[in-house]
């Protein structure tokens, strides 16, 4: 098998004791450097931090949360050590959230995913990300500069100029959403063009399905998932194993409760939370907003890093209910004041077309006196009125739901 680099087969002890090096240094870079940490992370010794242990006790910066504070303090909310105008470019994502390029040729870290993808120096890469705003397309032109490969810059859309280009140029492969590669491969089967040259791609943006992959494999194209944002970069990538996503090499990775920044166990879906390494725009415990859960075992490829199951759906949960909101983060509150019970799911639906919710509890033997003070935290907490049910250890679904809202209208 062929890899990147000797770091991704390295021993996992060593990969963890460096990661720990490079946080306690990026936690004191960040507190020196930007305005959001050095209050965040008051008050935090940078060189106590160098565990999974401590790491958990920092505080999240939720995505989520970045609009506001880049509001209160523009462009980027504080978070940025380099200047803007260092900057080699910046992009805005929807939201608007505004993201920065440092100078490196490949700040996302792509190459190593294109690599496990099957592109090579000297390849021919027709990108089909945006160059619109979002740094889709450059996060993809950085990993192939990096590679040795040239890139096409065919951006969305012109499926039939896509289509010519690809005939005239030859390209090796492709990257994009694989929703608009078997777009092009179907019109070019219209046209009679002959697109053979490309072999392989690299898909990201949204969900890969199964029968997809398939009807592309069928037709000589070899298809590799990445998982990527555009704050951070590449997160984690397919490899020819074909089960779940290796997790890119710079990057400390936790799977966390929805509501809360506590670990789960490995197996256990939750919401991604990325560490980043980039001096530039350092992200500590940035959490995405994103489901995965982390598979056991070692990848068959023989890559020795974690893996994410893939993506499994969005954390924040939050949910109006009787005119108000409830916050995955409240439910959270509820499980600190019992400690006795082992996992919540507040389920809402509306018998009748009267909101109703109900508060799931794990707990190993339920009793009338933890009834009613459940019942009581949780009108506390949300202001509002429901009911509790008990559930045996295991008996509530692993898909990372804090809320589950089936209401029907």
């Amino acid at each position: 098998m062929s890899f990147y680099d000797p770091l991704e087969t390295r021993d996992p002890d060593e990969r963890e004791a460096d990661l720990m090096d490079k946080l306690a240094r990026q936690v004191a870079h960040a507190k020196e450097t930007t305005h959001y940490y050095f209050q965040t992370l008051a008050g935090i010794n940078p060189f106590e931090c160098a565990s999974r242990e401590a790491l958990a006790k920092l505080p999240l910066t939720r995505k989520r949360d970045l609009i506001e504070l880049q509001k209160k303090m523009p462009p980027f909310g504080g978070l940025n050590s380099l200047p803007r105008h260092k900057a080699k470019r910046v992009f805005a994502s929807p939201g608007p959230i505004y993201e920065l390029q440092g100078g490196e040729v490949d700040p996302w870290r792509m190459a190593r995913v294109l690599y496990a993808a099957g592109f090579r120096n000297g390849d021919l890469i027709h990108n089909c990300f945006s160059y619109h705003f979002t740094p889709g397309a450059f996060l993809m032109e950085g990993g192939a500069r990096k590679l040795g490969c040239a890139v096409f810059p065919g951006g969305t859309g012109q499926t039939e100029q896509q289509v010519q280009a690809m005939v005239d140029l030859k390209p090796d492969g492709y990257v994009g959403t694989p929703s608009f590669l078997k777009i092009i491969v179907e019109k070019a089967g219209e046209l009679g063009a002959d697109i053979g040259s490309l072999r392989k791609a690299c898909v990201s943006g949204e969900a890969l399905p199964g029968v997809t992959r398939s009807w592309l494999n069928e037709r000589g194209i070899s298809v590799r998932q990445c998982y990527a944002t555009a704050d951070i970069g590449a997160i984690a990538y397919e490899t020819e194993a074909e089960e779940g996503l290796v997790v890119e090499e710079s990057l400390l990775v936790e799977i966390v409760r929805p509501g809360t920044g506590e670990p789960v166990p490995v197996g256990e879906v939750g919401e991604v939370v990325v560490t980043t390494f980039n001096p530039d725009y350092p992200l500590i415990r940035f959490a995405t907003g994103d489901l995965s859960a982390i598979l056991p075992g070692r990848s068959p490829c023989g890559r020795s890093n974690i893996r994410l199951k893939g993506w499994m759906g969005r954390a924040d949960q939050t949910t109006k209910i009787k005119g108000m909101f409830v916050h995955p983060e409240q439910i959270a509150d509820i499980a600190a004041r019992h400690p006795e019970i082992d996992r919540m799911r507040l389920v809402v639906d509306n018998p009748g077309g009267q909101d109703r919710m109900v508060l799931h509890c794990e707990i190993a033997a339920g009793n009338e006196a933890l009834d009613k003070a459940v019942v009581a935290s949780l009108r506390e907490v949300t202001k509002l009125r429901g009911e509790v049910a008990f559930a045996a250890p295991g008996g509530l679904p692993n898909d990372g739901k804090v809320i589950e809202d089936i209401r029907v209208y």
